[in-house]
């Protein structure tokens, strides 16, 4: 991928235009991560729970990368998240859970840190809002302290549907949200008016589940007949023309042919009038 594929978040990081997500990849996580960075991939996601995500494992792939491949940490953009109680495994929590809610999170860092062996993160993310407005705003406090400690370059939110309810936390937030990471797909209407107001205060839309949740797309004849005009395959397009519209895509595959081909997606670009057809399947 080139400089020019990047993209900027509103806090001036740069970020890779598509990034490997390793959720659910348990014992496997080191090995595909050191492959995915081998291939090329810079951006990484991760969270701090066991229960989907094997956050050691990810350290070790960074680890074993960089010492193979000769990379330096800071190329890399690595982003984890606080997930709170709600989402964990009651027999695996990352922090005390009898703790309050900013040690809670406090506690997850610290982990998260050790854990992929780094001193900083470049992202930290809410893993989703908490069921009271006056919590979700506690967690936030409590990141945008480690914000200020200069351990973490920007913040964000995932698993957050509800317009009124990201609003309400980039009201009040005083470290604006830099990224959102929604699940794509058509029971959210492809969270338009979300995307309508990142665009507006420049966030970074993340899109996860992207493939996965939109079988219907690939296989739409509009889209098979862009992958021959293109010669490329559909999932490829679909990416291409996410990155077109502003969206930066999570994947999560375990093949390295996969991995290979969402790397390519930058070697071609789609016309307006084709992202105009693609538009007008979602």
């Amino acid at each position: 991928m080139n400089h020019k594929d990047f993209f900027t978040s509103v806090g001036g990081l740069r970020m890779p235009p598509i990034i490997y997500g390793t959720a659910w990849k348990k014992e496997r996580t080191a090995a595909l991560v050191e492959q995915a960075i081998g291939l090329g991939f810079r951006g990484i996601d991760t969270a701090c729970q066991p229960k989907h995500y094997h956050e050691a494992g990810v350290g070790d792939g960074i680890s074993n990368a960089c010492q193979r491949y000769g990379i330096d940490r800071a190329e890399l953009y690595l982003q984890s998240k606080f997930t709170p109680l709600n989402g964990q495994d009651p027999e695996r929590v990352p922090y005390n859970p009898n703790a309050g809610l900013s040690e809670q999170v406090a506690q997850s860092f610290l982990t998260s840190l050790k854990n992929l062996k780094t001193p900083y993160l470049d992202g930290l993310l809410l893993h989703s809002p908490l069921a009271n407005p006056k919590h979700t705003l506690e967690v936030w406090q409590a990141m945008e302290l480690i914000f200020h400690s200069g351990k973490v370059k920007q913040l964000g939110i995932s698993n957050c549907y509800d317009l009124k309810q990201f609003e309400f936390l980039h009201q009040n937030a005083e470290i604006k949200p830099a990224v959102i990471q929604n699940r794509f797909y058509a029971d959210t209407q492809y969270d338009r008016h979300l995307r309508d107001f990142c665009r507006e205060h420049r966030i970074i839309y993340q899109s996860f589940w992207t493939l996965t949740a939109n079988p219907h797309i690939l296989a739409h004849a509009t889209l098979q007949a862009l992958a021959a005009k293109y010669q490329r395959n559909p999932a490829q397009l679909f990416f291409r023309y996410l990155n077109h519209i502003g969206i930066l895509p999570l994947t999560g595959t375990t093949s390295a042919s996969h991995m290979r081909e969402d790397l390519a997606i930058f070697d071609f670009e789609l016309t307006a009038e084709d992202c105009d057809s693609i538009d007008r399947l979602l």
